[in-house]
């Protein structure tokens, strides 16, 4: 072989070299559409990019993230899509914007009814849906039917019946006791509102603090939010003055809580598959599930992790054990019966 071709050669390999690096190292990302807001993640990313060497490059999509994905279309880069509720979760699905993943990591640590059964779907972290009472009542049991009781009447503090986390709650109702006796009940709670069905979860904590109301519907994540805040901040103040009871269904022998989730799905065209996956797999590891735990104070979806020490003066978690697609198919019903009877005017 000639000097020439040697050199020709030598060139073609540091030329193929210089374009082969830059495409191995953006074989290692992963991209994430989530609506959840950055901050409250970012330890997981953090975590799973020092463990893998994988990069999280995440789109925060405030609102409308099955429309974009949709928009997309094939040359959509979304490798993984995380939102809570799962309304919101089953939506992507039914569009046919995921696809399966079929993960005997994931299999074996997420019960069968927080999952989908072709895999679509996985349940990352719960949200129970509690009662928050004045410190001083003496409740120590309670059920969301409860809440239409007239002993309570002008006592009890909601934020909007068609927030999501509500929906899911009035949609659950439907699915226990059915419809006719849901729009009962909750003509019955909106009787017993100390003031109009608004603002957010924690607002429920500072109107009990207030002497508004005793009572009201919240999730539990924010009592852990709540009572870690700073010595003489309004957050700790309004978390000092409530206690929490899980309530159950009148109507379940099982004596669950209600519980929401944040999930996650595989993205139908995603382009880093294997490192999606992966990344999935890591989001329910006892690492990333106690990150979920301590950082965001929601439940982990795994049994073996320890919470948070406030969440788990709380006691132990039990579930609803009403499958969450169940209570997904009565969202629509739920949203009209909440008009229906003027919940939120």
């Amino acid at each position: 072989m000639s000097m020439r071709s040697l050199a020709l050669r030598a060139a073609a390999v540091v030329l193929a070299s210089t374009f082969a690096a830059p495409a191995a190292l953006a074989a290692q990302e992963v991209n994430l559409y989530t609506t959840r807001e950055p901050a409250l993640i970012q330890p997981l990313l953090d975590a799973f990019t020092k463990d893998s060497g994988i990069e999280v490059r995440t789109i925060f999509i405030k609102s409308g993230l099955l429309e974009r994905v949709r928009s997309e279309g094939e040359r959509s880069p979304a490798d993984v899509l995380m939102t809570v509720d799962i309304g919101n979760v089953l939506d992507l699905v039914g569009a046919g914007v995921t696809q399966p993943v079929h993960s005997k990591a994931l299999e074996e640590v997420i019960p069968a009814n927080l999952r989908g059964k072709d895999g679509q779907w996985f349940t990352l972290s719960l949200r129970d849906r509690v009662l928050y009472a004045d410190k001083n009542l003496p409740l120590t049991t309670f059920t969301y039917e409860e809440l239409a009781d007239p002993k309570w009447k002008g006592k009890v503090c909601i934020r909007s019946g068609q927030h999501p986390y509500n929906t899911a709650l009035i949609a659950a109702m439907i699915a226990h006791n059915g419809p006719q006796a849901t729009e009962t009940w909750l003509e019955g709670v909106k009787q017993n509102l100390a003031r109009k069905a608004a603002g957010g979860d924690r607002n429920v904590a500072r109107d009990i603090l207030g002497g508004i109301c005793d009572i009201g519907i919240a999730n539990a994540y924010y009592v852990g939010r709540m009572k870690n805040d700073k010595p003489g901040s309004e957050g700790r103040a309004w978390g000092d003055a409530i206690k929490v009871v899980r309530p159950t269904f009148a109507s379940n022998a099982d004596g669950g809580t209600h519980v929401n989730i944040s999930g996650a799905s595989l993205a139908k065209n995603s382009p880093n598959r294997d490192n999606a996956v992966r990344f999935l797999e890591y989001l329910i590891s006892p690492e990333a599930q106690a990150i979920y735990a301590n950082a965001n104070y929601e439940y982990p979806v795994r049994a073996d992790v320890k919470v948070d020490p406030v969440m788990a003066a709380l006691g132990p978690l039990k579930v609803d054990s009403l499958d969450l697609v169940e209570i997904a198919k009565h969202r629509k019903q739920a949203s009209e019966l909440v008009d229906k009877v003027g919940f939120d005017n």
